[in-house]
């Protein structure tokens, strides 16, 4: 009884958006599940614990949906998920709260945000919109209004369009062309500048390497872009890209340089610098090859690769850590405090885990979590604050009800968080 007591405190606590006062790190993890399974779920980890590893369903009473591969932090009110195979890009609250989901945006894939508008690419040919169908020969950019959650522009880029980056009032593409050994189209080699005001392509940089798969990391102007190549002759590699290059008109061999280092699961450490695990897999041989790498992305620039690359730049042990991991999964430092996590995908069909370091390098915990745990989340301090005066079951009688981004809603829905004279209610 006293355990189940404490499990509904706990639950009502986030809820209402009450986090302890000495919470410091606080992860929210995504796990993929199995395809077409429909079982991704969300894992929140707390100061050196696991809060639960079915968190949106604790919160929501509802599944996540089918491949969460994607995760991000709109403002200080709003995260944004693209969860793949549901075909939707879910919105929530950082207490776990859901808020709505964007639907008819099949095969949805990253995310990239401005704080005003959410941009998610899609492998698929059609659109919602305005109640009907945009339709595209490639893939797409949708852009979804926050205000809304609906789609308001969207654009044609390449084929299987994966990692997307927002930088300077332009959107950055990395196109896959990776159904080509399905349909009748060949590898993409670009990366795709989008106006993000006008939704128009501005221009592609070619790379020359195939296959841009995967979420791309960024600091600043940089990228970092990981190409698998084609699992056969095609080797792995990087692109380090600088998007100010590309926004100033230079030529395309210009805007990037190329790295014979893959950088399958990559993330930005405090410095600026990329973190990047790479994982080289080989039909030919049915191995994986792994690599262990920091890149400096201004120094890989003006060098043109000849410099930027240290294969033993992690702190401490995480070198070492890394290297015990059976099937790496995700890497992430917390862009508040520098603590540094990655994930162990183990068989790709049981529960993974998630490793915690210290800023230093110091390896403080390893936690078991759910199925292919790969997309992660840091809740800062901003976003957790100002959430502890929220009422539940309480709806005002006469009030004018406002959204969280301060629109004026006149027929609000059961169950979502509103905001009057003020205060915060959940209708």
């Amino acid at each position: 009884m006293k355990k189940l007591l404490k499990a509904a405190v706990a639950s009502l606590l986030l809820l209402c958006g009450v986090q302890p006062l000495c919470a410091r790190e606080r992860i929210i993890l995504l796990n993929e599940g199995m395809w077409q399974s429909d079982n991704g779920r969300m894992s929140y980890f707390e100061d050196g614990a696991i809060v639960s590893n079915k968190w949106f369903m604790d919160i929501n009473g509802a599944k996540l949906g089918d491949t969460p591969n994607d995760i991000i932090r709109v403002n200080d009110r709003l995260i944004a998920i693209a969860v793949n195979w549901s075909n939707i890009v879910q919105f929530m609250t950082p207490q776990g709260k859901a808020v709505a989901a964007t639907e008819y945006i099949p095969n949805c894939r990253k995310l990239a945000t401005d704080g005003r508008y959410v941009y998610v690419s899609s492998y698929g040919h059609e659109c919602g919109f305005n109640g009907d169908y945009l339709y595209f020969d490639k893939g797409y950019v949708a852009k979804i209004d926050i205000n809304t959650f609906k789609v308001v522009a969207a654009v044609e880029v390449g084929y299987e369009p994966e990692g997307i980056a927002y930088y300077d009032g332009k959107l950055f593409v990395a196109n896959t062309g990776g159904y080509a050994f399905q349909e009748g189209h060949d590898y993409e080699t670009t990366v795709s500048v989008v106006d993000a005001e006008t939704m128009e392509v501005i221009r592609d940089v070619d790379t020359g390497q195939i296959n841009l798969y995967g979420k791309m990391s960024q600091s600043g102007k940089y990228l970092c872009i990981n190409s698998p190549g084609d699992y056969y002759e095609t080797m792995a590699a990087t692109i380090i890209f600088d998007c100010e290059k590309a926004i100033d008109g230079n030529p395309d061999e210009e805007c990037f340089t190329k790295l014979d280092y893959a950088a399958t699961y990559s993330c930005t450490n405090l410095d600026g610098q990329f973190y990047a695990v790479g994982s080289r897999y080989s039909y030919l041989t049915s191995q994986y090859e792994f690599n262990y790498i920091v890149i400096d992305p201004a120094l890989v620039m003006e060098s043109q690769g000849g410099e930027g690359i240290d294969e033993d730049g992690f702190p401490g042990t995480v070198l070492e850590d890394l290297k015990m991991i059976s099937m790496p999964y995700g890497i992430y430092v917390n862009p508040y405090s520098g603590y540094i996590y990655a994930t162990d995908a183990g068989s790709f069909a049981s529960a993974g885990g998630l490793i915690q370091w210290s800023p230093e390098g110091e390896k403080l915990g390893e936690h078991k979590v759910y199925i292919n745990p790969g997309h992660f989340l840091a809740v800062s301090d901003d976003m957790a604050a100002g959430v502890d005066d929220i009422v539940i079951d309480t709806r005002p009688s006469d009030d004018v009800i406002y959204n969280l981004q301060g629109i004026r809603v006149d027929n609000p829905r059961r169950g979502q968080l509103y905001i009057t004279n003020g205060r915060k209610f959940i209708f």
